[in-house]
């Protein structure tokens, strides 16, 4: 069974630094963890996050880590193939590119062409952004859209910060996404109703096949009972449903596992949706992974989005939006269309 439980199994043997936040107070706290890696300063991250003919497969299994200024615009509209959960105005950032969890059918596979993890250290001007934004109107924004916040928070401190911001701005709602074991900075902020944690919940088969060192099931399903005791709301996502031979038989009995662990009544909401991705991405991910069980399925193109046939995809959703349904109000559960509406 996967766990992920230490980030320190991938030490960032080689840790490249711009030059311009050498001297960034987060830079230093960070260099001051990994004292054996070699520091490699550089004019931009790009010089090596960018570089051509990189082995992305080969890179995530030792990733290196680059601590970078984020210069440009930070802050962006939604992808319409993303559950906007009803919200009008709906936005993601990037103040980390990459993950440290390596998923079969990730999107940032086709992304980058890299698999090294940039951490931008400047979240204040991130903030600064985001001030901009609020001041014409509301923002729902989706923090953890490029990497796993949580699994990287210990050493960002990421997830205090934008709890303390979100609870200085009324109209800034956020949501954190993770595959993430880890509960331990419930105890070190207070809950915010505008600050949404959501675990993306599979069955342990597909954890254990298509999720490499994401944490297991039992031990999501831990941590998002943790944070509902602590006040915090929280929204399960079974987002991606992946289709496998068998995927009736372990999706019935992962909705089993999740209502043993789970009050499914304190739940904020609920989404559901399976897989997809943009047909540009699919392209490089089946060229550099032709192996993928997953990457090379016939896919069906949905206005430029690689979807399941809709025989396939509306089984899968209906079955499982039927069971939770079992529980929860149906208004509480978002289901993405094909126009990319929740």
């Amino acid at each position: 069974m996967s766990s992920g439980k230490d980030l320190f199994n991938f030490p960032f043997s080689h840790i490249y630094v711009e030059k311009k936040v050498i001297d960034h107070p987060l830079t230093k706290s960070i260099l001051a963890r990994y004292g054996k890696s070699a520091v490699i300063s550089i004019d931009h991250y790009k010089d090596v996050f960018n570089r051509p003919r990189q082995s992305y497969g080969l890179q995530k299994s030792v990733p290196s880590l680059i601590l970078a200024r984020n210069t440009g615009s930070s802050v962006f509209k939604g992808a319409p193939v993303c559950q906007d959960f009803g919200y009008d105005y709906f936005y993601y950032t990037s103040c980390t590119r990459n993950c440290i969890f390596d998923c079969e059918y990730c999107f940032l596979r086709g992304m980058y062409g890299s698999g090294d993890v940039v951490i931008f250290v400047n979240l204040e001007d991130t903030f600064a952004e985001l001030e901009t934004l609020l001041s014409e109107h509301p923002v729902y924004l989706c923090v953890s859209y490029d990497t796993d916040l949580i699994a990287l928070d210990i050493l960002t401190g990421y997830i205090s910060r934008w709890a303390e911001f979100t609870k200085m701005h009324k109209a800034l709602t956020i949501e954190i996404r993770t595959k993430s074991f880890r509960k331990d900075f419930y105890d070190k902020i207070s809950p915010c109703d505008r600050m949404i944690f959501a675990y993306t919940i599979s069955p342990q088969e597909i954890i254990d096949t298509y999720e490499k060192r994401t944490a297991s099931l039992s031990d999501r399903l831990s941590a998002a009972s943790y944070a509902m005791e602590k006040g915090f709301p929280v929204r399960l996502c079974f987002d991606p449903l992946i289709y496998v031979r068998n995927w009736k038989d372990i999706y019935t009995s992962m909705f089993h596992e999740v209502v043993k662990h789970i009050d499914v009544h304190q739940l904020k909401d609920i989404s559901v949706g399976s897989y997809r991705i943009s047909s540009e991405y699919i392209r490089k991910i089946r060229k550099d992974f032709p192996g993928s069980s997953i990457c090379q399925f016939p896919y069906e193109n949905h206005g430029g989005y690689m979807e399941y046939p809709e025989t396939i995809k509306n089984e899968m959703e209906n079955h499982l939006v039927t069971l939770l349904q079992t529980l929860i109000s149906r208004d509480k559960i978002f289901r993405i269309d094909n126009e990319g509406n929740s």
